[in-house]
C-alpha cells in the first residue's frame, strides 16, 4: 500500500539539496563542479515546485518544473561551451589559476 510522504519532508530533502548546491559552488574550485552544483541547485527548486503542486493538487508545478528542466538544457549547453573555450585558451579549470592569469 503506497503511503504519501508529507509535504514538509519533500520540502525538507529540496531545502538540503540547495544548500548542497549553494556550497558546491561557494567551494568547489573547477568550473565543471560548479555548473553541476548550479544544476543541482535547479533541481532542488523544481522538487520544491512539484512538491508544492502535488500538496494543492493542481499542475503548476509540473509545468514550472517544465521550465526549470529548459532552462537547465540551456543554461548546460552554453555553460560548457563557455567552459571548452576557457580550457582551450588557458589550459586549467581551476577557478584560482584562472584569476592569476587575469591579473
Amino acid at each position: 500500500m503506497n503511503t504519501p510522504i508529507a509535504i514538509e519532508i519533500v520540502m525538507l530533502l529540496a531545502g538540503l539539496l540547495f544548500v548542497l548546491g549553494i556550497v558546491g559552488v561557494i567551494i568547489r574550485k573547477n568550473i565543471i563542479f560548479m555548473l553541476l552544483s548550479v544544476e543541482i541547485m535547479l533541481n532542488a527548486a523544481g522538487l520544491a515546485f512539484i512538491a508544492a503542486g502535488s500538496r494543492w493538487a493542481q499542475p503548476d508545478g509540473q509545468v514550472m518544473f517544465i521550465f526549470i528542466l529548459a532552462m537547465a538544457a540551456a543554461e548546460v549547453s552554453v555553460g560548457l561551451a563557455l567552459i571548452l573555450r576557457i580550457y582551450h585558451q588557458h589550459r586549467s579549470l581551476d577557478i584560482d589559476k584562472l584569476k592569476e592569469m587575469k591579473g
